[in-house]
């Protein structure tokens, strides 16, 4: 017995940002100094890295509940079920509701509470609380649904992964390049055919790596000292991940009882296209063979990295038909996988 997804929604927001939104900002780096680089050569090598063209902003009136709520709608709708019927809402996010113009983070009451009242929900029993777990969040909370649903514990959940990266980067910073917003869900309930969860895997390695990604104070030394932003030791997270994530996925695949020649679809945590692609070259490295073609499903060229919201909004992309080079059909095999502060790794195995 185990469980399955039974319906996913996701909230695209409607504001394209490109890489020439950045022309005019003043990069710093690290010691105070700007930058040397023409901002259009800094925009080129970001896409040449990271693959991002362009990404996401939610419009000024939103927050993170905001588009969680949307994503839920349309994984509710998605499923056919009655929200009356949940057990349990757990929404992932890092940094809670930041509005437009401020700096400050609301997450009391817990965002999940949020969306729980907004869906008019009537029964005291669902339970709704949040997961702070880096961008790996929303596998963690599917991790979590899983578990209560095997337990009996609950037979219905619904999983939300959602974030707006944009209120809390520092304009100073290059890195403010890669992250956006978005949001993804999905309901999950029991199993008791042989679809759904096959294996799961979490890690937290925090002994040396607890800081590669962290807040930290902007690189403009002139600006309020008080005030912190996301930011992230890119190289050191590269170099973790490179090899720390192969290693779980080829662990989780291997307690999945399925075969490498089995699996279908690789989703993975869309945070550098690169970084991506070496660490799924890596994975199959580990058994001898050469990375498949289009294996792994990438939209952070146009969607950027909107942390936990990404691995849920691609899901439901591609199982509504919008990456017409990608589908995911009754019996495929595939491989989850995050990664991000913590430093956090997650992985899950699942059949369709």
């Amino acid at each position: 017995m185990t469980s399955k997804i039974i319906g996913v929604g996701n909230y695209i927001p409607p504001e394209t940002i490109t890489n020439l939104f950045f022309d005019q900002h003043h990069f710093i780096n690290k010691n105070g100094e700007s930058l040397k680089e023409a901002n259009d050569i800094i925009a080129r090598k970001l896409k040449e890295i990271t693959g991002i063209e362009e990404r996401r902003y939610a419009s000024e009136h939103q927050v993170t509940s905001d588009l969680g709520l949307i994503a839920a709608q349309r994984a509710i709708e998605n499923s056919k079920i009655d929200p009356e019927t949940l057990d349990y809402i757990i929404f992932a996010h890092n940094f809670g509701d930041v509005r437009f113009g401020t700096v400050q983070s609301d997450s009391v009451p817990s965002l999940a509470s949020r969306v729980k009242h907004l869906l008019k929900i009537k029964n005291n029993f669902c339970v709704a609380y949040d997961v702070l777990f880096g961008c790996p969040g929303w596998i963690e909370g599917v991790i979590q649904a899983n578990a209560f649903i095997r337990s009996g514990i609950a037979k219905r959940c619904l999983v939300i992964g959602a974030e707006t990266l944009s209120r809390v980067v520092d304009i100073h910073d290059r890195d403010s390049m890669i992250y956006a917003d978005g949001a993804g869900a999905a309901i999950l309930e029991i199993s008791d055919d042989n679809s759904g969860i096959q294996s799961h895997l979490s890690a937290s390695y925090t002994l040396n790596e607890k800081d590669f990604l962290y807040f930290g104070k902007s690189y403009n030394n002139e600006s309020c000292q008080d005030t912190k932003y996301i930011k992230m030791d890119g190289r050191k997270i590269y170099e973790f991940a490179l090899v720390n994530v192969a290693d779980a996925m080829k662990k989780c695949m291997d307690a999945s009882g399925y075969s490498i020649d089995q699996l279908d679809k690789i989703i993975i945590h869309q945070a550098n296209e690169k970084m991506d692609e070496a660490i799924v070259k890596r994975f199959y490295q580990l058994y001898d063979l050469p990375m498949p073609e289009n294996i792994m499903p990438m939209v952070i060229n146009k969607l950027g990295n909107s942390s936990v919201a990404t691995i849920p909004t691609l899901l439901a992309m591609i199982l509504d038909g919008e990456l017409p080079s990608h589908e995911i059909k009754e019996g495929h095999v595939v491989l989850f996988a995050s990664v991000g502060a913590g430093m956090n790794i997650n992985s899950f195995v699942y059949k369709f």
